[in-house]
């Protein structure tokens, strides 16, 4: 491992010359590129350095015992080699974690779709709770969020929405989201006062631009139609939904929300070419019989990862066998705790898969 840190400390030097040289400062292509792969490896060379520096002390320190004679100057210095072992094994730790293969869809934005599941109205309410969560917690990052697709309910509810959220690093912080969701509360519609249990499902889709996934003018059905609202009535008076049909998967697309035909047909391709990334990327991995099942889970939109209790003010994350007690602040979109135990999980699991390898 040392040895690759060391290959990783020479190419980090040399872009650092490369990007000094008069043809990569004429080239604001090329620079952009070496830039982006010296960014890459700052923080990896940053705490590699941190761990040879230390390793120096600790050598040096170690020294110090050799011939010390005063008892209390011997305490003294075992106490500082201890604590530079310890900074060593997390130095170490943080090391290894960084080597980690890194998901290349990390750091892009991503398509969110929530849809109602069990439980009517109810259900479609609870899906309406969950982008408001998701929308807020998006706020506290910073990123930018917008509807491309939605069929709401005549009560404040969703039976879909699909809505874009944009900034980087998006999709590694809010991948783990995909699954189903499950409430159980009072619904406002029950006079009876009996505990419902609904759900709704959330897939989190990264973007992806036409270059990374083209799709063929040939294979698409596009069909126009009139907007429509609840209970069917007309939102405008011209042809400007857009429903489009990828004939080769079968996978349909239909935006409404906007007055321009071009803007929905737009957005319906943007959420057909995440769709279809998502598909090709789970057919490369289903080949995989081996692939990795850690605690934090597949991902599948099958698998019921949260529970929302209103009765008892609690959330609890399935694969994290984590309960939280303050489901009105998670449902504002402070869900960071379960976000940051998901992300440890994860990696925790792929360096125990790493060492096993």
């Amino acid at each position: 491992m040392l040895e690759k840190l060391v290959g990783i400390e020479d190419r980090y030097e040399e872009l650092g010359e490369l990007m000094a040289r008069p043809e990569a400062i004429r080239d604001p292509e090329l620079m952009r590129k070496y830039g982006q792969e010296r960014a890459s490896l700052a923080e990896l060379v940053a705490v590699y350095r941190e761990f040879i520096q230390t390793s120096k002390e600790l050598e040096a320190t170690r020294e110090m015992l050799k011939g010390e004679e005063d008892q209390g100057m011997v305490a003294l210095v075992v106490e500082e080699v201890q604590a530079l072992e310890e900074r060593q094994e997390k130095l170490l730790a943080e090391l290894r974690r960084l080597l980690l293969p890194r998901d290349p869809r990390d750091e892009k934005s991503i398509i969110m779709e929530i849809r109602a599941g069990t439980g009517g109205e109810e259900a479609a309410l609870f899906a309406a709770d969950l982008y408001r969560m998701y929308t807020r917690y998006a706020e506290r990052q910073s990123w930018a969020t917008e509807i491309l697709s939605s069929n709401p309910t005549g009560v404040g509810g969703f039976k879909e929405v699909i809505f874009q959220v944009k900034g980087k690093g998006a999709y590694s912080r809010l991948k783990y989201e995909s699954g189903v969701h499950r409430v159980q509360r009072v619904p406002v519609t029950e006079a009876g006062g009996r505990i419902h249990t609904s759900t709704a499902t959330v897939a989190v889709l990264p973007e992806v631009g036409e270059v990374e996934v083209h799709i063929d003018p040939d294979d698409l059905q596009v069909e126009v139609f009139r907007s429509s609202g609840h209970g069917g009535q007309s939102v405008n008076t011209t042809d400007s939904a857009v429903r489009l049909t990828h004939i080769p998967t079968g996978m349909v697309v239909s935006c409404q929300d906007e007055r321009s035909q071009l803007q929905n047909r737009q957005r319906a391709l943007s959420i057909l070419r995440a769709r279809l990334y998502d598909l090709a990327q789970r057919a490369q991995h289903e080949g995989v019989a081996a692939e990795r099942r850690s605690q934090v889970g597949t991902g599948e939109r099958s698998e019921k990862i949260r529970t929302y209790n209103f009765p008892q003010n609690r959330v609890t994350d399935h694969r994290l066998d984590l309960s939280l007690y303050k489901l009105e602040s998670i449902l504002d979109g402070e869900i960071e705790p379960f976000i940051e135990e998901l992300i440890a999980t994860d990696q925790a699991e792929k360096l125990r898969a790493a060492r096993l390898n």
